[in-house]
């Protein structure tokens, strides 16, 4: 029988068979990772207020808002809070203006609170970027859905996960620039890292650190502003320790001291 001939059997033919396997956790040096999403932008405060037109201006030159800069500065009193042992000894910032305005701020916060905290060795790299959404950056979704209904629904049909809009990006290719991100870093001496990007780089990264067969997320989850994702080694292995904590919650802060 080749590809094309009909199973002799009379069964489905066209019906894929059910795979079960576990994902398999990449092994890593690093011991602690923490990745942050930057504080409220001035993109973000719009489409929260309703807006339904593009924000005006290029992605990568979005500002942080007031509210974004006072997140930022809460960012920078739980670094300031954590012991030495726990710091980071890296940062690697997306070259966004957003996200390097919120490591900017926390650095300086933690500096104000204990000398030398927010004095972490820092560097930009652009797989740390947001998800490039090609024509439609900077497009709310009703935006979108009103310009492009054809295309809306394609998004739609395909599932966040594996849409592509013109010229843009899907999560999965985000995913695969995060993947050779985190081999880079883990090879650094680095033993405790620190990212300041944005939701895309939380979500796949987490995908990535999930391992190989791992089922890419039905939805993509929430990941507030100036919140932390964090990920701590356990037998070489990454696990996920704290999902989107934001400083209002400070008892539950990864890696917060108990004073």
């Amino acid at each position: 029988m080749t590809a094309m001939d009909p199973d002799p059997t009379g069964a489905a033919s066209h019906v894929d068979p059910e795979i079960r396997s576990a994902a398999i956790p990449p092994r890593y040096r690093m011991r602690d990772l923490w990745i942050v999403r930057h504080g409220e932008s001035r993109a973000n405060a719009a489409f929260s207020a309703g807006a339904d037109e593009p924000f005006p201006g290029s992605d990568c030159d979005v500002e942080l808002s007031s509210t974004g800069y006072e997140q930022a500065a809460g960012l920078g009193r739980w670094l300031a809070g954590l012991p030495p042992e726990r710091a980071p000894q890296l940062v690697v910032c997306s070259p966004y203006l957003r996200a390097r305005q919120t490591w900017a701020a926390m650095a300086r916060t933690a500096d104000g609170i204990t000398a030398g905290a927010g004095a972490v060795p820092t560097v930009t790299d652009e797989r740390c970027r947001d998800r490039e959404m090609g024509v439609f950056e900077l497009y709310p979704p009703q935006a979108i859905r009103r310009r492009a209904p054809q295309e809306f629904e394609r998004r739609a049909r395909l599932g966040e996960w594996f849409y592509r809009p013109p010229g843009g990006e899907s999560p999965a290719d985000v995913a695969l620039r995060m993947r050779d991100l985190l081999t880079e870093l883990d090879r650094t001496t680095a033993e405790k890292i620190l990212i300041v990007a944005h939701d895309a780089v939380v979500v796949t990264a987490a995908h990535v650190l999930a391992g190989v067969g791992a089922r890419p997320p039905a939805d993509m989850p929430p990941v507030p502003n100036a919140s932390i994702t964090h990920w701590h080694n356990t037998e070489h292995h990454l696990w996920l320790a704290a999902w989107g904590i934001t400083t209002h919650a400070h008892d539950a802060m990864p890696g917060a001291s108990a004073e």
